[in-house]
Protein backbone atom coordinates (compact mmCIF):
# COMPACT_ATOMS: atom_id res chain seq x y z
CA UNK A 1 0.00 0.00 0.00
CA UNK A 2 1.57 3.17 -0.90
CA UNK A 3 1.76 6.49 1.03
CA UNK A 4 -1.24 8.04 1.85
CA UNK A 5 -3.23 5.07 1.15
CA UNK A 6 -6.30 3.98 3.28
CA UNK A 7 -6.85 0.14 3.14
CA UNK A 8 -10.53 -0.53 1.19
CA UNK A 9 -10.34 2.32 -1.05
CA UNK A 10 -9.21 1.67 -4.57
CA UNK A 11 -8.93 4.16 -7.23
CA UNK A 12 -11.73 5.93 -7.58
CA UNK A 13 -13.80 5.34 -4.68
CA UNK A 14 -12.40 8.08 -2.63
CA UNK A 15 -15.33 9.52 -1.03
CA UNK A 16 -14.55 10.12 1.90
CA UNK A 17 -15.50 8.03 5.49
CA UNK A 18 -19.88 8.15 5.59
CA UNK A 19 -20.16 11.15 3.20
CA UNK A 20 -22.05 9.71 0.28
CA UNK A 21 -25.28 10.55 -0.71
CA UNK A 22 -26.97 8.20 2.24
CA UNK A 23 -25.72 10.82 5.07
CA UNK A 24 -27.76 13.75 2.18
CA UNK A 25 -30.95 11.32 2.15
CA UNK A 26 -30.37 10.99 6.24
CA UNK A 27 -29.60 14.93 6.88
CA UNK A 28 -33.27 15.94 4.91
CA UNK A 29 -35.99 14.55 6.87
CA UNK A 30 -33.67 15.18 10.27
CA UNK A 31 -33.20 18.42 9.30
CA UNK A 32 -37.03 18.93 8.94
CA UNK A 33 -37.56 16.95 12.30
CA UNK A 34 -35.45 19.47 14.07
CA UNK A 35 -37.59 22.74 12.49
CA UNK A 36 -40.71 21.28 13.57
CA UNK A 37 -39.39 20.89 17.29
CA UNK A 38 -37.95 23.97 16.88
CA UNK A 39 -40.88 26.00 15.73
CA UNK A 40 -43.10 24.22 17.93
CA UNK A 41 -41.04 24.70 20.99
CA UNK A 42 -40.02 28.30 19.83
CA UNK A 43 -36.50 27.28 19.77
CA UNK A 44 -34.35 29.46 17.21
CA UNK A 45 -31.14 27.44 18.03
CA UNK A 46 -33.25 24.19 16.68
CA UNK A 47 -34.39 26.55 13.76
CA UNK A 48 -30.61 27.45 12.87
CA UNK A 49 -29.53 24.20 13.26
CA UNK A 50 -32.35 22.46 10.79
CA UNK A 51 -31.01 24.69 8.39
CA UNK A 52 -27.67 24.30 8.13
CA UNK A 53 -28.86 20.00 7.92
CA UNK A 54 -30.72 20.80 5.54
CA UNK A 55 -27.94 22.93 3.21
CA UNK A 56 -25.48 20.18 4.15
CA UNK A 57 -27.77 17.57 2.90
CA UNK A 58 -28.64 19.15 -0.41
CA UNK A 59 -24.97 20.05 -1.12
CA UNK A 60 -24.01 16.26 -0.51
CA UNK A 61 -26.78 14.67 -2.62
CA UNK A 62 -25.67 17.72 -5.42
CA UNK A 63 -22.28 15.98 -4.78
CA UNK A 64 -23.22 12.62 -5.32
CA UNK A 65 -24.98 13.41 -8.60
CA UNK A 66 -22.07 15.39 -9.90
CA UNK A 67 -19.35 12.70 -9.21
CA UNK A 68 -17.24 11.49 -12.01
CA UNK A 69 -18.10 8.34 -13.70
CA UNK A 70 -15.84 5.59 -12.01
CA UNK A 71 -13.65 4.35 -14.62
CA UNK A 72 -13.92 0.51 -15.07
CA UNK A 73 -10.43 0.09 -15.47
CA UNK A 74 -9.87 1.74 -12.11
CA UNK A 75 -12.42 -0.55 -10.75
CA UNK A 76 -11.14 -3.75 -12.03
CA UNK A 77 -7.31 -2.82 -10.77
CA UNK A 78 -8.81 -2.46 -7.37
CA UNK A 79 -11.19 -5.31 -7.57
CA UNK A 80 -7.61 -7.70 -8.46
CA UNK A 81 -6.27 -5.99 -5.56
CA UNK A 82 -8.85 -6.90 -2.92
CA UNK A 83 -11.13 -4.19 -3.28
CA UNK A 84 -14.61 -5.44 -2.06
CA UNK A 85 -16.59 -2.28 -3.23
CA UNK A 86 -14.47 -2.48 -6.61
CA UNK A 87 -15.77 -5.56 -7.15
CA UNK A 88 -19.64 -4.90 -6.33
CA UNK A 89 -19.24 -1.79 -8.10
CA UNK A 90 -17.99 -3.69 -11.11
CA UNK A 91 -21.40 -6.35 -10.64
CA UNK A 92 -22.87 -2.91 -10.71
CA UNK A 93 -21.65 -1.85 -13.89
CA UNK A 94 -22.09 -5.38 -15.69
CA UNK A 95 -25.70 -5.27 -14.80
CA UNK A 96 -26.21 -1.10 -16.20
CA UNK A 97 -24.52 -2.52 -19.04
CA UNK A 98 -26.76 -5.40 -19.71
CA UNK A 99 -29.59 -3.54 -19.05
CA UNK A 100 -28.32 -1.38 -21.71
CA UNK A 101 -28.40 -4.32 -23.89
CA UNK A 102 -24.33 -4.30 -24.01
CA UNK A 103 -23.90 -8.14 -23.13
CA UNK A 104 -20.37 -8.29 -24.17
CA UNK A 105 -19.51 -5.33 -22.00
CA UNK A 106 -21.58 -6.92 -19.11
CA UNK A 107 -19.77 -10.41 -20.00
CA UNK A 108 -16.37 -9.06 -19.41
CA UNK A 109 -17.23 -6.53 -16.11
CA UNK A 110 -18.77 -9.74 -14.70
CA UNK A 111 -15.83 -12.32 -15.76
CA UNK A 112 -13.24 -9.39 -13.93
CA UNK A 113 -15.71 -9.76 -10.64
CA UNK A 114 -15.31 -13.58 -10.96
CA UNK A 115 -11.91 -13.45 -11.10
CA UNK A 116 -11.76 -11.55 -8.02
CA UNK A 117 -13.87 -14.18 -6.27
CA UNK A 118 -17.52 -12.48 -6.12
CA UNK A 119 -20.13 -15.30 -5.77
CA UNK A 120 -22.84 -12.90 -7.40
CA UNK A 121 -20.90 -12.05 -10.24
CA UNK A 122 -20.53 -15.77 -10.97
CA UNK A 123 -24.66 -16.04 -10.74
CA UNK A 124 -25.02 -13.01 -13.05
CA UNK A 125 -22.74 -14.67 -15.33
CA UNK A 126 -24.65 -17.58 -15.62
CA UNK A 127 -27.65 -15.74 -16.39
CA UNK A 128 -25.99 -14.18 -18.89
CA UNK A 129 -24.62 -16.79 -20.55
CA UNK A 130 -28.03 -18.83 -20.34
CA UNK A 131 -29.85 -16.00 -22.20
CA UNK A 132 -27.12 -16.38 -24.71
CA UNK A 133 -26.41 -19.73 -25.33
CA UNK A 134 -29.20 -22.26 -22.96
CA UNK A 135 -28.50 -23.75 -19.30
CA UNK A 136 -25.66 -26.05 -20.55
CA UNK A 137 -23.16 -23.54 -21.61
CA UNK A 138 -24.01 -21.38 -18.19
CA UNK A 139 -23.96 -24.90 -15.96
CA UNK A 140 -20.12 -24.38 -15.36
CA UNK A 141 -21.25 -20.98 -13.87
CA UNK A 142 -24.23 -21.62 -11.51
CA UNK A 143 -21.88 -24.52 -10.62
CA UNK A 144 -19.21 -22.22 -9.56
CA UNK A 145 -21.53 -19.64 -7.50
CA UNK A 146 -23.60 -23.07 -6.06
CA UNK A 147 -19.82 -24.54 -4.66
CA UNK A 148 -19.04 -20.47 -3.56
CA UNK A 149 -22.45 -21.15 -1.11
CA UNK A 150 -25.11 -19.11 -3.77
CA UNK A 151 -28.47 -19.67 -2.18
CA UNK A 152 -30.19 -19.88 -5.23
CA UNK A 153 -27.53 -21.79 -7.55
CA UNK A 154 -27.48 -24.41 -4.90
CA UNK A 155 -31.16 -25.13 -5.96
CA UNK A 156 -30.21 -25.72 -9.32
CA UNK A 157 -28.33 -28.96 -8.60
CA UNK A 158 -31.00 -30.08 -6.15
CA UNK A 159 -32.61 -33.30 -7.24
CA UNK A 160 -35.52 -32.69 -9.41
CA UNK A 161 -33.63 -28.84 -9.91
CA UNK A 162 -33.21 -27.30 -12.99
CA UNK A 163 -30.05 -28.66 -13.53
CA UNK A 164 -30.82 -32.14 -11.19
CA UNK A 165 -33.92 -32.99 -12.68
CA UNK A 166 -33.39 -36.64 -12.62
CA UNK A 167 -31.13 -36.97 -9.99
CA UNK A 168 -28.39 -37.65 -12.48
CA UNK A 169 -25.13 -35.21 -12.61
CA UNK A 170 -25.50 -32.77 -15.54
CA UNK A 171 -21.66 -32.37 -16.09
CA UNK A 172 -20.16 -33.92 -18.68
Amino acid sequence: MGPGARPGRGPGLGRGPGLGPGLGYFLLPAGGALSLTGVVTGNGTLISLSWIMWVLGILLLFRSRTRRPVDPRELAAAAAAGDARAVRGLRALALTARAEGRPDTAERLLRQAVRAGDVESMWELGRLVERREGLAAAEPWFRMAAEAGHVVARRLFRPGGALHPDGADPAP
